[in-house]
């Protein structure tokens, strides 16, 4: 069930959203404008759930090319809509615009409730009188700084929201899969050849989206939720500009990492992969996400070496994502990204069982003796470190636990031996690992106090 918000440029839209869903998704900020691509929050009020579509102003005498998309994806937001809020800006009074707007919606037949927003005082309530005349019935005066009128809004919006649909509970095999990468490298084309429509806008300038656009999308009975996100520049460069707007995208793009299970680094093949491309696939592993760099514009590169590309990352990141190539814009090896996300997906949510590590780590010591040496600090000195014995601890990304007779004799070279062969055997490229080392006196140990000895895979 969906409540679109829609309204004039600059008249607290984003702001109303966040303050109706209790969240700070939606970026707000002074400069108009800032909302482009439709951005959905989930909500709930006197147990309806809903979601909120927050859309870009719409200006319809405004002809720009950027400006018509952004009017595209608002009428795609009223057409999934069941019930629409009109937002207008009470302090400025009905203007053109708010005209123009009430009578698409009129003619739309869906529920439209007008929201007079920046009602911040009492004093400003009488306001909203004037927005009778849209046409749309009686407006709702609130203030989205202050919360002031918000939850009588909210219940005009429930009780005009239809009879509840029972739908399917979350798909715990849905893959939450970010699509991340520098500005104006491809990402929002990549999403739009993945859905074969044009979900999220597309345009030559860099920054053009925002916020992180979820969208639902199911290929071969397996169900993914793509976020698309804003591009992510060097954080000197953010704080350079002094640009709020970029800083606030580039946090949500950062918090999409986090709240994903997989995630596309996208970089433009023409330059190959640059530095700032392994620092936001360094940010995607150490979010815990299943990680992959992907060469877009592949159509486009001259003279790339794919296997130094390959061999660059796997010396650079510790935990050897793989680098795969596409063109979103004539959909070559698209469809084999997806294939490959469900397979990260996968082994992420791996477990392997006890037996078998047992057998990998008979096997690891066989082929490579662990270190001898002396202890500092304890008493049997002179003698090797001692793998005991392996399990698995958790999964999602996965987690194992080694059992040794001495923390203090593990070298950083051997515990990054045994987490590379760990990879090779399992098939783990590009997938985070934690190692805890146990000394066998301390099985029973809480798990903080084992922390220390953990070689963890970033």
């Amino acid at each position: 069930m969906k409540v679109a918000i829609v309204g004039y440029p600059n008249v607290g839209k984003s702001s109303l959203a966040n303050r109706l869903a209790g969240t700070r998704e939606a970026v707000v900020h002074e400069q108009p404008g800032v909302t482009r691509d439709r951005k959905e929050l989930p909500a709930e009020w006197n147990g309806r759930r809903f979601a909120l579509v927050d859309t870009g102003g719409m200006d319809l005498e405004d002809h720009d090319e950027l400006a018509a998309s952004i009017q595209d994806q608002a009428r795609a937001a009223l057409a999934d809509a069941a019930v629409v809020l009109l937002v207008v800006d009470a302090r400025a009074g009905r203007r053109p615009g708010d005209e123009e707007l009430a009578d698409l919606l009129r003619r739309g037949g869906r529920p439209v409730i007008v929201a007079a927003n920046k009602c911040d005082a009492a004093a400003d309530v009488v306001l909203a009188a004037d927005f009778h005349r849209l046409g749309l019935g009686e407006p709702a005066p609130v203030s989205a700084v202050h919360g002031l009128g918000t939850g009588d809004l909210l219940d005009r919006v429930v009780a005009a929201l239809p009879a509840e649909d029972e739908g399917a509970d979350h798909d715990e095999g849905t893959v939450r899969l970010a699509v991340i990468g520098r500005p104006n490298v491809g990402k929002s084309s990549l999403v739009n050849s993945f859905l074969g429509r044009e979900r999220v806008i597309v345009s030559p300038r860099a920054g053009t989206t925002r916020d992180a656009i979820d969208e639902p999308l199911e290929v071969q009975g397996r169900r993914f939720v793509l976020i698309d996100t804003a591009g992510i520049r060097r954080q000197a460069k953010v704080a350079a500009s002094g640009d709020g707007v970029e800083y606030y995208t580039t946090l949500r793009s950062r918090r999409a990492a986090e709240r994903a299970d997989v995630a596309l680094v996208v970089c433009d093949a023409a330059g190959g992969v640059t530095a700032q491309d392994m620092r936001i696939a360094e940010l995607a592993m150490t979010s815990g996400c299943a990680t992959a760099l992907v060469l877009n514009k592949w159509d486009l590169a001259e003279d790339v070496d794919l296997e130094h590309e390959r061999a660059r990352v796997a010396k650079k990141l510790r935990l050897r994502p793989r680098v795969l190539t596409a063109s979103a814009r004539t959909g070559r090896h698209v469809a084999r990204l997806l294939t490959e996300a469900s397979a990260l997906a996968d082994r992420r949510a791996t477990r392997i069982p006890t037996s078998e590590l047992n057998r990998f780590l008979a096997e690891l010591v066989q082929a490579r003796q662990p270190p001898a040496g002396t202890a500092r600090g304890s008493r049997g000195q002179g003698h090797h470190l001692k793998l005991i014995y392996m399990t698995q601890t958790a999964e999602g990304p996965p987690r194992f636990s080694v059992q040794v007779n001495s923390r203090k004799r593990i070298t950083r070279d051997y515990a990054y031996f045994l987490e590379n062969r760990l990879r090779d055997r399992y098939r783990m490229e590009g997938i985070p690992l934690v190692i805890d080392f146990v000394e066998r006196s301390q099985r029973r140990a809480e798990p903080d106090r084992r922390s220390g000895a953990a070689a963890r895979g970033r």
